[in-house]
C-alpha cells in the first residue's frame, strides 16, 4: 500500500507507531523521550502545545508533572481519553497550524514537534505559525531523524554513494518499519535544509543534541546499539525566536 500524502500516511500508521513506541526496546523509550524530556525542562505551571502528538501520551506525562492549559494536535484523532482539565486534544493538520480555529490567539510556553515536523508540507510556514504562538521566554523543541540515515538507506538500496543520496532532491519511497504493508513518500533533506528553515522562520538554535543509548541500554540491547552505530539516530533542537523580527 503506497501513501504519497504524509498526513494520509500518518492516519494509517498512527496506531502502529504507538504499538512500536511502547515496546521495551524502542528507541523512543530508550533514547528519544528521555533526551526530549530533559530539554523540555520544568513544566510546572507551563503551557505546552504538542504538534503531531500521536495519541497524546507524552503530553499526558507532562500534565502529570504539573503542566497546565496544554493542547495536543494530531491529524489521526486517535487520542487517549482526556481525563484532565489541563489537556485538550484537537484533530488537525500541522501543515495548517496557522488556521486551526481552536488555537487562534493562544500562546504556549513550550511547543513540541517530536518527530512530527517531517510531515509539514511547508516547513517554514509551520514554524512561523508556531513562533507566533510562543509566549514570552517560550521555545520550540523539534526532533528530526538524522538525514544521513535516509541517505545511507537509499545508497544501499540503489547501489549509489552516500554523498549522491545525501544531496539528492528527488522524493523517495520507504517502508516505515511500523507496518510493512504501508510505504510512504518522503522528501530528502540535509542539515543545511533544517538550519535554513529555522532561520527563515526567525528561530535560532539555543541547543542541539544527538542523544545516544546509555551504557546500561547498550549492554541490554546490543541490536539497538548496532542500529545506532550504523544510522546515527536523531537530532533534537531547542529553538528560540529572534527578538525584533
Amino acid at each position: 500500500m503506497k501513501r504519497d500524502d504524509p498526513s494520509e500516511a500518518w492516519r494509517d500508521l498512527a496506531s502502529d507507531y504507538e504499538r512500536a513506541r511502547s515496546k521495551q526496546d524502542s528507541l523512543d523509550r530508550l533514547v528519544e523521550w528521555p533526551a526530549q524530556r530533559q530539554l523540555i525542562g520544568d513544566v510546572a505551571g507551563r503551557s505546552v502545545l504538542d504538534v503531531g502528538c500521536g495519541n497524546g501520551g507524552k503530553l499526558a506525562e507532562l500534565v502529570a508533572e504539573g503542566a497546565t492549559a496544554c493542547v495536543g494536535l494530531d491529524v489521526s484523532g486517535n487520542f487517549l481519553d482526556a481525563r484532565s482539565p489541563d489537556i485538550e486534544f484537537i484533530q488537525g493538520d500541522l501543515s495548517e497550524l496557522d488556521s486551526v480555529p481552536e488555537l487562534a490567539g493562544r500562546t504556549f510556553d513550550r511547543i513540541l514537534f517530536l518527530q512530527s515536523f517531517g510531515y509539514a508540507k511547508d516547513p517554514v510556514r509551520t514554524l512561523l505559525a508556531a513562533r507566533a504562538m510562543l509566549a514570552d521566554d517560550g521555545f520550540v523543541l523539534l526532533t528530526r531523524t538524522q538525514p544521513v540515515r535516509y541517505a545511507l538507506e537509499r545508497a544501499e538500496q540503489n547501489g549509489t554513494s552516500l554523498g549522491e543520496e545525501y544531496f539528492s532532491t528527488a522524493p523517495f519511497r520507504r517502508a516505515t518499519g511500523w507496518n510493512d504493508k504501508i510505504s510512504i513518500t518522503k522528501r530528502p533533506y540535509t542539515m543545511s535544509d533544517l538550519i535554513n528553515a529555522f532561520s527563515a522562520a526567525g528561530l535560532w538554535i539555543e541547543t542541539a543534541l544527538e542523544p545516544q543509548l546509555s551504557d546500561d541500554a547498550r549492554r541490554r540491547y546490543p541490536h539497538k546499539q548496532a542500529w545506532m552505530n550504523k544510522y546515527l539516530g536523531i537530532l533534537i533542537f531547542k529553538l528560540r525566536p529572534h527578538r525584533g523580527i
